[in-house]
């Protein structure tokens, strides 16, 4: 049975406990809660603890910080490493699954001028592998998991694909450490999506789910019997959530998400 949720930002309703009635009745099975940099998220711990009381099921959180740990900058790297510890920290108390990023996000593309980074592959390779390192030494620990997710190329110039998060992954040798794949991303990078997530089948741990416009699942060409059926091949578990833009009008748009991934993973 596929399991879903929604990140709370597309719910409608004022506190995560309305979000969540909302979430119930729509078909969800779990909120995914967004994080903002300068330790906000720890911040947010008394309405967080207060909302699981109230049964409100939060098992991931997906980052919303202005740099991630394979900035160019020494000092921003472990600023959004701090950060990610602490995210990791929260997510954790509260009995969570774990917490997604990119190794980057707008920082550099090569498909833009001026097309060459400042930073060698080499030198790229190093900085992820060490934070990568760090951060899953730290959600081990805590009992929880960093998720990496590949952007597109106009994204991020490190991390795209499947095939070289996993690389990484397996290099870093860390069991706090996985895949969190998204199919917007991974219908421009991959050219057989289903595909690929079969090749890496043992280091996904998580799904975020957009159709090939960025809008709600249903809303564009994503082939998703076959991107779904792959999940199901692989045994995956976890939960879908709906990372995505609203088309239509915004309520009736997440609330078709958990009918249409269903008939659609049926």
């Amino acid at each position: 049975m596929l399991k879903t949720a929604a990140q709370e930002q597309l719910l409608p309703g004022d506190t995560l406990q309305e979000k969540w009635e909302f979430a119930q009745a729509a078909g969800y099975d779990a909120i995914e809660l967004r994080a903002k940099g300068d330790f906000h998220f720890r911040g947010r711990l008394p309405e967080l603890r207060q909302a699981l009381k109230d049964g409100v099921v939060m098992p991931t959180v997906c980052v919303e910080m202005l740099h991630f740990f394979g900035a160019f900058d020494v000092e921003l790297r472990r600023d959004a490493i701090a950060q990610m510890k602490s995210q990791l920290s929260v997510i954790g108390e509260l009995g969570g699954l774990g917490a997604q990023t990119p190794a980057s996000y707008g920082m550099f593309s090569r498909r833009l001028p001026p097309f060459e980074p400042p930073r060698s592959e080499a030198e790229d390779r190093d900085v992820l592998l060490a934070g990568l390192a760090e951060l899953g030494e730290h959600a081990r620990a805590e009992g929880v998991t960093l998720y990496l997710e590949p952007l597109n190329r106009y994204e991020d110039h490190m991390v795209n694909r499947l095939e070289q998060a996993a690389e990484l992954i397996r290099t870093v040798g860390s069991d706090g450490v996985r895949i969190g794949i998204d199919s917007y991303h991974m219908n421009i990078e991959e050219s057989d999506p289903a595909a690929s997530i079969l090749a890496h089948a043992d280091v996904i741990g998580h799904a975020q789910v957009s159709d090939s416009n960025r809008f709600q699942p249903g809303a564009g060409h994503l082939d998703w019997p076959a991107w779904l059926g792959a999940l199901k091949t692989i045994g995956y578990d976890g939960y879908l959530a709906a990372e995505c833009r609203l088309t239509g009008d915004p309520v009736e748009a997440v609330r078709s998400v958990p009918g249409f991934l269903r008939r659609s993973g049926a």
